[in-house]
């Protein structure tokens, strides 16, 4: 049982310890002071589990962190179990032992992918797991009267919840994912599943009739694809022979074209030399005659140098007297005779010399100046002179390169080249300049001419009597009847792969069918295993729900026996899809509505607790009835006290049973023998407990 409850910021308190013992503890109070925290507080303590939305929930407004604390004995043995939470979501937990008056640590934390789980330890401890000991010892607002007041469908669906019809849902569920698994295994393998095997032999009919149909277009094709091979081999016999008569022919057209085209080269070749040779005449033209002057023009050339020298070198004298008389003319300008003296020596002079005359000085300077112009233009006229032998002698260098360039040595030279250009052009003139004239002529040019003509000879005899229409028209023939050849053998190809696919598509779909039949029978027998294992209403959920009420019905009987009241036996039965509560009592049945307040309370607790021993009832042997007395009358609210006082007294397989009842009624308990109440009220600071 459990012996005390301690809270530290845990929803609406701050600071609550409680302290239980054997039989009934009461909590009282308005709605809202706290009393239904303590089941919130002893399921987290325990499993980590509550009704509140998140684990940040549980911490009390204004507070960082806050815990739960439950200590408990089972078998002599004490235990303690504490959970703490804070606002950022952390969680810390711990499950220890008394041993010696100290907790030794059994279990800490939930780190199950190590092995370590608080929740394991407790629910070993226990014998009973969160979801278990909701249904076995926590009886929730209203569920206490419900029991019997339930429509028996209801309590059917009661019945299924705690022996856990539900599992065989969810095993039912599973059965169907293993059947839909199964057969989308199958599909991922073979690309269908049993439920194709009608449209499969839809399909194979088909296959079937296809194939047959497509057996004598066949054969048709390939007696016609013979007849066509027949044919072309024939054509392309005769084309054999011709073919080589049409290439005899194309290349008499290209020697043709080749003799006709040597024919121009050759005339393009000769007028070309005719042309150069013609070139090299007009180059040497005059050439002699320039190069008859040349002894004399060098000759004239070379009195020209010297007279072109002497002149320079009389301009030169000339030029030196001009420089020395006017020399003589500054001097004689300051010899001046004064009364006939001289200026320098003062002595009678009759006349002075010419050359200290001034007058004759300067007529001498004019003199020399005019003969100095008068050589200036014999050099110009030399100058000419040069120039124009010069060019003379350039031209005379000129023709002689022209000479040397032609390898022409003299005037007989000249003349053969003309005699060569003159025979050119007569042969010119009777090459034809048109491939349609005298081929013979043409192959007169030369002996490669002559070997094209040959050629052309031959090929013109060997394509005698050639038709180049019935040649096409044979071409055409044999074109025509290979496409219809081709035609029909992609016809052919089509309709024996068309045959092969049917074939293939029928071995194969004999094959998936023949699986898919395996495989239906397969599915038909979990589908067998379904409906009789793990469907609700089923054989073994009929029979499980049998034993149930067999065993409920035994051990609330047990119960009732205990109590003071007439009823001696209650029995549950399934009728159809219901369950009924028969009460009985020594000598007849009783019906519920003619039972009092005291026997329906009686007879539901008998049913809850015997409901509870049906799941394995906990070693706390704890029970806690939220507001039991909800929408219960005066005379039944007494009787609940009363069955409640007697069953706290009653050993239950040698253990007391502990029962926590959560009520606002306070009045109801004052006259009773529940030795521990305790009232909740709301303070300012949080949820305040006083033990009255």
């Amino acid at each position: 049982m459990i012996t005390a409850i301690e809270l530290g910021d845990f929803l609406s308190h701050s600071q609550t310890k409680l302290e239980f013992g054997n039989g009934v503890t009461v909590f009282v109070g308005q709605n809202g002071a706290g009393k239904s925290s303590i089941i919130d507080a002893i399921t987290f303590a325990l499993f980590g589990q509550h009704t509140r939305k998140s684990n940040k929930g549980l911490i009390k407004r204004g507070s960082n962190q806050g815990f739960a604390k439950v200590e408990f004995n089972i078998n002599g043995k004490q235990y303690q179990a504490v959970r703490k939470i804070d606002n950022k979501g952390g969680l810390a937990a711990k499950f220890s032992e008394n041993v010696n008056d100290e907790f030794l640590e059994i279990a800490a934390g939930e780190r199950k992918q190590f092995g370590e789980s608080m929740t394991q330890e407790v629910e070993k401890t226990i014998g009973l797991g969160f979801e278990k000991l909701k249904i076995a010892s926590i009886v929730q607002q209203g569920e206490l009267n419900a029991i019997i007041k339930a429509k028996p469908k209801e309590f059917k669906e009661l019945l299924n919840a705690i022996i856990g019809i539900d599992k065989l849902d969810v095993a039912s569920e599973a059965m169907k994912t293993i059947t839909k698994n199964f057969r989308e295994k199958i599909r991922d393998e073979k690309g269908y599943d049993d439920t194709h095997i009608d449209i499969l032999l839809r399909e194979l009919q088909k296959s079937i009739i296809d194939l047959e149909e497509s057996r004598p277009q066949k054969e048709q094709l390939v007696i016609k694809q013979i007849e066509l091979q027949k044919e072309v081999s024939s054509l392309r016999a005769k084309l054999e022979i011709e073919t080589p008569k049409i290439d005899k022919i194309n290349q008499l057209e290209l020697r043709k074209k080749e003799l006709q085209s040597y024919a121009k080269e050759a005339i393009q070749a000769i007028q070309q030399e005719i042309t150069e040779k013609e070139h090299k005449i007009r180059d040497c033209e005059g050439c002699f005659e320039h190069i008859s002057l040349k002894n004399d023009l060098e000759q004239k050339m070379e009195r020209i140098e010297l007279a072109v020298e002497e002149n320079q070198k009389r301009i030169q004298e000339l030029t030196g007297k001009v420089a020395s008389l006017k020399e003589k003319l500054l001097l004689a300008e300051k010899i001046q005779l004064k009364d006939n003296k001289c200026p320098v020596c003062d002595s009678k002079v009759e006349k002075l010399n010419p050359l200290f005359q001034e007058e004759h000085l300067k007529q001498e300077i004019i003199t020399i100046k005019e003969q100095i112009i008068s050589a200036e233009k014999e050099r110009v006229a030399y100058n000419q002179k040069r120039i124009e032998f010069s060019k003379k002698l350039q031209d005379v260098r000129d023709a002689e390169a022209t000479l040397r360039a032609h390898s022409i040595k003299d005037q007989e030279d000249i003349r053969k080249i003309q005699g060569e250009i003159k025979l050119k052009k007569e042969n010119v003139q009777k090459i034809p300049l048109s491939i349609n004239g005298n081929l013979l002529e043409i192959s007169q040019i030369d002996s490669n001419a002559k070997r094209i003509f040959e050629s052309i000879t031959k090929l013109e005899e060997e394509t005698k009597g050639f038709n180049e229409e019935e040649f096409l028209n044979l071409k055409k023939s044999i074109n025509e009847k290979q496409t219809t050849l081709s035609q029909t053998d992609q016809r052919l190809g089509a309709i024996i792969e068309k045959i092969s696919k049917y074939e293939e598509q029928i071995k194969s779909t004999q094959k998936i069918v023949s699986d898919l039949k395996v495989v239906k029978k397969y599915v038909e027998k979990l589908d067998i295993i379904q409906m009789n294992i793990f469907s609700r209403d089923g054989p073994v959920a009929m029979s499980l729900r049998s034993w149930a009420l067999n065993t409920i019905s035994a051990k609330s009987s047990e119960y009732l026996t205990l109590l003071n009241t007439k009823i001696q036996r209650i029995a549950l039965s399934e009728k159809a899809r219901d369950i009924s509560i028969t009460c009985y009592s020594k000598s007849e049945v009783l019906d519920l509505e003619s039972l009092s307040g005291g026997e329906q309370v009686s007879v539901a607790l008998a049913l809850r607790l015997g409901m509870a021993s049906l799941l394995g009832a906990s070693n706390l042997n704890l029970m806690i009835l939220d507001e039991p007395t909800t929408h219960l009358d005066a005379e039944r609210k007494k009787a609940l006290v009363g069955v409640l006082s007697q069953l706290s007294d009653i050993a239950n397989i040698g253990k007391p049973m502990q029962f926590i009842i959560i009520t606002h009624d306070a009045e109801i308990f004052e006259d009773s023998n529940v030795e521990r109440i305790y009232k909740f009220e709301s303070a300012e600071q949080g949820s305040k407990v006083i033990a009255l």
